[in-house]
């Protein structure tokens, strides 16, 4: 009886493995894009706001 779902149950953990590795390699291949696209705003001059030195104090957003 057991051996009637085997297929079944080896395409579900294929697929999920597939999808978990899919998923892996999106994040690490967009963590790299992303660093690469830091990396050329530092190079051109642009920073990052939350690397400003000095921080508004008691200025609310403008509406």
């Amino acid at each position: 009886m057991q051996n009637d779902y085997i297929g079944f149950i080896g395409s579900a953990y294929a697929i999920s493995v597939l999808a978990l590795v899919g998923i892996a390699a999106w994040v690490f291949l967009d963590a790299r894009a992303q660093k690469r696209a830091l990396k050329d705003l530092e190079a051109r001059g642009i920073r990052r706001r939350s690397a400003s030195t000095a921080p508004a104090s008691g200025a609310e957003a403008t509406r």
